[in-house]
């Protein structure tokens, strides 16, 4: 199955791209074989900067994305959002990518499900 995942929260402050990656991981784990596609939008674009630390005990998204990434998910970032963010290409972790609306309106056509956070 083909899920497509839309994030819109900053990674921090709200639990929304959190809860949305935990269920992401517990649908990898039931099936390894699902196709998982993350974009990320507006604030979550920064879900994927690289170079990430946060307090010891604490969820790091960036950790949690790369978990997506081993599992032969894609994580895509909306580039204008980035623009708007002022996020460079280089600043973002590597096997992520930076992705457009007629991309995110492919992959929408293209999936099974589609989640929206």
């Amino acid at each position: 199955m083909k899920t497509l995942f839309i994030l819109n929260d900053p990674p921090y402050g709200s639990e929304r791209c959190y809860n949305a990656l935990r269920l992401v991981h517990a649908l990898l784990k039931k099936d390894p074989q699902a196709a998982i596609t993350i974009f990320l939008m507006a604030d979550a674009v920064v879900a994927a900067k690289t170079a990430q630390k946060t307090p010891d005990g604490y969820y790091n998204v960036e950790r949690m994305l790369k978990r997506v990434l081993v599992g032969k998910g894609q994580v895509l970032l909306c580039g204008t959002c980035m623009d708007a963010r002022g996020l460079t290409e280089a600043e973002i972790m590597a096997g992520a990518r930076r992705s457009t609306m007629d991309e995110l309106a492919a992959a929408t056509v293209e999936a099974d499900k589609v989640l929206v956070f």
